[in-house]
């Protein structure tokens, strides 16, 4: 049975990680997955999703019987872990060389446009 000073810690650990690790604010872990949006894997989202839940129900006595102690264990192992794989500055940069890459290409494709009406049309 999963106790409520358990889970809070828990919880309190994976809303420290997220403001860390992607410096995401809010208060609590529901605040920060809300904000966290696309920078997290929908099964991250799933899987913090049911520490949202389970806070919910570890209040109440007959409800708190309900809580899978052991799945909520490995939903803690298995985010910390895609935690403390995620590098910043990397996705930061990622980001950007995505960013250039889209725009040469569009300048490229926009040239050889240009280029091909202007054989087509006869100036060249």
């Amino acid at each position: 049975m999963m106790t409520a000073e358990r889970l809070q810690t828990q919880t309190a650990s994976l809303a420290d990680l997220f403001e860390k690790k992607l410096k995401l604010r809010g208060r609590g872990l529901d605040a920060k997955l809300r904000r966290a949006g696309g920078r997290v894997p929908a099964w991250v989202r799933a899987e913090a999703g049911k520490f949202v839940r389970a806070e919910a129900l570890v209040g109440h006595p007959r409800l708190a019987m309900q809580l899978d102690a052991a799945g909520l264990d490995a939903a803690y192992v298995r985010i910390e872990g895609w935690l403390d794989g995620v590098d910043l500055k990397a996705r930061r940069r990622d980001r950007l060389l995505h960013l250039a890459a889209v725009n040469a290409f569009n300048l490229l494709f926009v040239t050889v446009a240009f280029l091909a009406w202007m054989v087509w049309s006869g100036h060249l």
